[in-house]
């Protein structure tokens, strides 16, 4: 089991998981977005009307990253209604509009990256949790261009600090020079439980952030208790290590009709 999972990372699943002041607190858990009609059949109730949907999955997980914003740009009133339809406490990570990282020279783009941050993401208010920045399995590290890349991330939106995670898919990023990179700018990795990407452990960073994508349809909860057992302590770990470590898991891709589950029995795990 690599760094991260050894360090970072029923009862009524309606309750809030963490109590103020405890370390579990700083550790989240979630699924990627909310709308997926085979949750309809063994996450949502039969009958829930789909605009409950994300009602009804904030008050069982603590934090969602949202795919949407990815592929398109969403207006500030919707984020509103995210912010509103959601428990305090509760947490979204955005994922970066893909304009700003699929291209030829990532030092280009400036006027991408502004458009998103500027499109409304701040209205999310205390729930605007990390921004993923994914860039294309064949984006290899370029360290110049890299760098420059890194300075356009702007550190505030509206008065709110932002946090960034980068998901570098391309075998290229184990340079020695990469983490050292990312940290001079405040940037967490991805690390990624998978078989076609990169793991990146860094252990020096405050921010854990964790995609588990080996979800096997045979496993009623996606991933062997065991294996959920093993993330859970590396995440308690993680967040023990100091008041500042946070820990954010997301159950993503694989049989992505288990993640509910996953992440639920993760949750149970953690309490």
């Amino acid at each position: 089991m690599s760094t991260v999972a050894r360090d970072t990372a029923h009862a009524d699943d309606r309750r809030p998981v963490y109590t103020e002041g405890d370390e579990r607190r700083r550790i989240r858990v979630g699924v990627g977005g909310w709308t997926y009609g085979p949750w309809r059949d063994n996450f949502f109730p039969a009958g829930l009307p789909h605009n409950q949907e994300l009602a009804y999955a904030s008050r069982r997980l603590t934090a969602i990253e949202v795919n949407g914003t990815y592929y398109s740009t969403f207006k500030p009133s919707t984020f509103a209604k995210w912010r509103d339809e959601t428990p305090d406490g509760f947490v979204f990570s955005l994922k970066a509009n893909r304009f700003a990282t699929h291209r030829k020279l990532l030092a280009t783009a400036g006027e991408s990256i502004e458009r998103f941050v500027g499109s409304g993401i701040a209205a999310l208010g205390d729930k605007l949790g990390p921004l993923v920045w994914q860039f294309m399995p064949t984006t290899p590290f370029q360290a110049q261009d890299f760098e420059a890349f890194l300075a356009l991330l702007p550190r505030s939106v509206e008065g709110r600090t932002l946090r960034h995670v980068l998901d570098v898919r391309h075998e290229s990023f184990r340079s020695p020079d990469y983490l050292p990179l990312a940290r001079r700018y405040g940037c967490a990795t991805v690390h990624a439980d998978s078989d076609k990407f990169p793991s990146i452990a860094d252990d020096q960073g405050e921010l854990a952030y964790i995609r588990l994508m080996r979800s096997a349809a045979a496993c009623e909860t996606g991933y062997p208790a065991a294996a959920l057992g093993q993330w859970a302590a590396g995440a308690r770990a993680w967040a023990g290590r100091g008041p500042a470590r946070e820990v954010f898991i997301f159950l993503i891709n694989g049989a992505k009709e288990r993640a509910p589950a996953a992440a639920l029995s993760l949750i149970r795990q953690l309490a």
